[in-house]
Parts: C-alpha cells; structure tokens; sequence
C-alpha cells in the first residue's frame, strides 16, 4: 500500500495534469470520484442523514488523525479542519501545491450531498491555507442563510455550494 505521503503528492500532481487540460476536465475528474464515493457513503447520507455525515467524518477524524472538529446539530452537520492533512502534505512538497487541490473535496462532496437530498456550503477559506468547514443542511434556506454570511465574511471565491 502506498504511505498516504506519497500519495497526496501523486494525487497533487495528478490534479496540476488535469488543470493543464482546463476546468471541464478537472470537473469531469470529480465528477468521477464523487459517483466511486458513493459506495463508501451515499447510503449512509440518506439513510442516516447528518448523523451519517456525523459518523463518516468522525471515521476520518480517527483514522487520519485530523486536526478538526466534528459537529451535529439538529439542524446542521459541520466539520472544521484546523490543519487539513492532505493539503498539509501538498504544500510541504518541493514540487508545490496545485492551485487547484482544495478544490478537491468540495467537487466530490457538493454533488454527493445533492444525491443525497442535503445542502451544503463549503468555504475553503484560503487555497494555501491547510483549512476549511463545510456545513450542511436539509433546508435549503438555512444553507443559503449560512452561504451570505461566510461570503460577507470571506469573499465569493472560496465559498462552495450545491444550490
């Protein structure tokens, strides 16, 4: 099995490839790995709902040792990365960080989430910065709501939504 040092720095490069072909290809690309998601927690989404979100996440917190928070609410599921590992080990490489690499999650996360039924906002925060939160909803004017308010907060360019 590859360490998952090497492999983020593949997966970096991989990503550089893709962008060099343009935006559709890179879309396509996530498109590709949201459906491959979906046998490890579309199920899981709309049968547990936040609390699936809740519980996969809080795997991943575990298992990859995140530096994160993981919260339910009743009306809302959101995560915090405080230091996102895979970043983390994007920009720590001599080759350096695809532009594009935060990007990732969203464009496997957003389309999930809309199969699923939920809304989502995602805000990258800063695309050099080893953080992001994402929210989630079941009602769509509550993401809309939380949308308005991290865009005032940190701009347009790196709010992320499925709506």
């Amino acid at each position: 099995m590859i360490p998952s040092d090497h492999f983020v720095r593949f997966y970096n490069e991989v990503f550089k490839y893709i962008a060099a072909k343009g935006e559709t290809e890179l879309k396509k690309y996530y498109d590709r790995v949201s459906k491959n998601q979906e046998y490890h927690c579309l199920d899981l989404f709309c049968n547990k709902g936040l609390q699936g979100m809740y519980d996969y996440w809080e795997h991943i917190r575990i298992e990859e040792n995140c530096d994160m928070i993981n919260r339910l609410e009743d009306d809302c599921y959101s995560f915090e990365f405080f230091s996102c590992p895979s970043l983390s080990k994007a920009v720590d490489n001599d080759a350096g960080a695809c532009p594009e690499y935060c990007n990732h999650c969203p464009g496997w996360i957003l389309p999930l989430m809309t199969k699923a039924g939920f809304y989502a906002v995602y805000n990258l925060i800063d695309r050099k910065t080893p953080r992001c939160e994402m929210f989630v909803y079941a009602q769509k004017d509550q993401a809309v709501r939380k949308a308005a308010q991290l865009t005032e907060k940190y701009g347009k360019d790196v709010i992320l939504t499925n709506f």
